[in-house]
């Protein structure tokens, strides 16, 4: 039974040409080993797993011009590798330092690799300084580390430093397609994107999450065994519950989302994976964009399709929520509620959308009509509109005098002549715009506050109430308020506040404003100290009476 290397290891690059994902950082150290412009000590950082130490071996390499074999057998000679985690005290610095006295046996350049050198002591990096500014001819230093920002910067300003970036997703699905051909696995491309989703940018854990699906997988990689081995959420299970909450079916929403508990999953995961689904929602809004999904094209048109179902607004409200929610899940006592509301937070922000839309949808359709109705030639009289009133409804009541002008109706069918009627006595009602004073106003707002407590809207109500409004020129009512919350209740409710007074006033052209009063607190008198003082307010001749008995007021 031969042993079996790790991935990671077996097709671990040997040259600059095959890194992965770092094409500008190798094109710099090549040109400088070929222009024999070498630095004396460089830094490499960036996150785990993105190729620093491989890097760093090539050019230790390359530098030494090693060639043949028997050169490349005693490269251990010239290269030194020191964890800096395990060897971070002066004492380790000390010995690394005597080392570099000593030139190399073979090749040019001795090279010293320092890994997670964050994690050097104080006194250790006071006691590199030295060498690493003024290090022998024959040697070089090159410092790696995943936390640039904990590096002293009296080291920083001694070495060329190299940002290595996280690898994208699409180079890490190239070279795992590579690896699997190399090693004869059958694989979709749905399944190494997911991998390298999960990877997060690193090259080294995906080929470690590579070994490990082809153990359990024996051979074969296929999307929905590696969703089920690696417990991650299926993008359809996002595709069916932002199709459910765009039709406005909650219930199933709910379902599906007890469905994803059930089956192990966390929430956390879950809100996550739904703020990505509404960002891809919203990238494929653009077919400019389109391209910024790293997905196979099948899966770029479920989502081209979807966006079409959502306005930007719905996506964009949607993702601050998911936001919020993922910000405070951990604290939450209840995640599971927390979920649940969040839910139904953006079913109701898909609810507002449609309910807008519908009367943005009436308004244009009437404003049509009207348009097609003026340009046409047959036109009823209000006798005749009269006669046909008295056909239709008995308990229909409209002043035909308060018609100014003709009115053009097209009746089709009985269904139609009603709906037309009613319109018609909506439209005799909204033009009566009737004069009102404060008084009237103000019992009218009376009758407001019992109408949304009888809605059950006691919050409303009590915003309404806790301030009597004043009326302003141009019908304009001006309401006070005590704080945000409430301001933030009444722009919820200032349609249906608007209809109302509109209505029960005869006046449509009222507006209403709104105004934070700022709150001048009292101060209660809670210490003995202050109750005297609030006593000596009404009688001055108390502080006398203090002083002469020496009394002490905080007792």
């Amino acid at each position: 039974m031969s042993n079996f290397i790790v991935s990671a290891r077996k097709y671990r690059p040997t040259s600059f040409q095959a890194v992965v994902g770092q094409k500008s950082i190798t094109s710099i150290l090549q040109k400088s080993i070929e222009s024999n412009q070498l630095a004396q000590s460089y830094l490499f950082c960036g996150p785990r797993g993105v190729g620093k130490t491989t890097c760093a071996r090539i050019f230790a390499k390359e530098i030494n011009k090693f060639t043949n074999d028997a050169d490349l057998e005693n490269f251990s000679f010239n290269i030194f590798e020191l964890d800096a985690a395990s060897n971070n005290s002066v004492e380790d610095i000390r010995n690394l330092t005597d080392q570099v006295r000593v030139p190399p046996q073979v090749g040019k350049y001795k090279v010293y690799i320092i890994d997670e050198v964050h994690m050097l002591s104080q006194s250790a990096f006071n006691a590199f300084l030295k060498t690493l500014e003024e290090p022998p001819k024959h040697a070089k230093f090159i410092l790696a580390t995943t936390e640039k920002h904990k590096i002293i910067p009296t080291i920083l300003s001694r070495c060329q430093i190299f940002d290595f970036k996280r690898i994208g997703d699409s180079d890490i699905v190239d070279y795992l397609s590579f690896v699997a051909k190399e090693e004869n696995i059958e694989v979709d491309q749905e399944s190494l994107r997911l991998i390298a989703q999960k990877s997060d940018g690193a090259l080294r854990d995906s080929l470690s999450l590579f070994d490990r699906l082809c153990n359990w997988t024996e051979k074969t990689l296929f999307f929905k065994r590696v969703v089920k081995l690696l417990n991650v959420l299926d993008y359809e299970y996002y595709f069916k519950l932002t199709e459910n909450l765009i039709t406005d079916d909650f219930h199933e929403v709910l379902s599906i989302f007890n469905e994803i508990i059930e089956n192990g999953y966390d929430g956390q995961e879950f809100v996550v994976g739904l703020a990505k689904h509404f960002r891809d929602l919203l990238v494929s809004k653009d077919t400019k964009t389109l391209n910024l999904l790293d997905l196979g094209d099948e899966l770029q048109k479920r989502y081209l399709s979807q966006s079409k179902l959502c306005s930007v607004d719905f996506l964009l409200s949607s993702l601050n929520i998911c936001s919020d929610v993922d910000v405070n899940y951990k604290n939450s006592s209840n995640q599971r509620l927390l979920v649940e509301l969040m839910l139904l937070r953006i079913f109701s922000v898909n609810e507002t959308y449609h309910k807008k839309k519908t009367l943005t949808t009436k308004k244009r359709v009437v404003e049509d009509n009207d348009t097609k109705l003026e340009k046409t030639n047959s036109l009823i009289s209000p006798n005749d509109l009269k006669v046909e009133l008295e056909q239709n409804s008995s308990n229909v009541s409209i002043d035909l005098n308060s018609i100014k002008k003709p009115s053009t109706i097209l009746i089709n069918s009985s269904e139609q002549k009603k709906e037309q009627i009613e319109k018609i006595s909506d439209n005799v009602l909204a033009s009566k715009t009737e004069d009102f004073s404060e008084v009237e106003m103000l019992d009218k707002w009376v009758e407001l506050i019992k109408y949304f407590k009888k809605l059950g809207k006691s919050n409303v109500a009590l915003a309404l109430e806790i301030n009597s409004p004043k009326l302003f020129p141009e019908k304009n009512i001006h309401i006070y308020l005590s704080n945000a919350a409430q301001r933030e209740i009444i722009l919820d409710e200032k349609h249906n506040i608007l209809d109302f007074l509109r209505k029960n006033l005869k006046n449509k052209t009222i507006e209403i404003t709104l105004e934070i009063l700022k709150n001048v607190q009292k101060k209660t008198p809670y210490t003995n100290k202050d109750k005297f003082n609030k006593m000596v307010e009404t009688n001055k001749y108390l502080e006398n009476l203090k002083q002469k008995l020496s009394l002490d007021t905080d007792y």
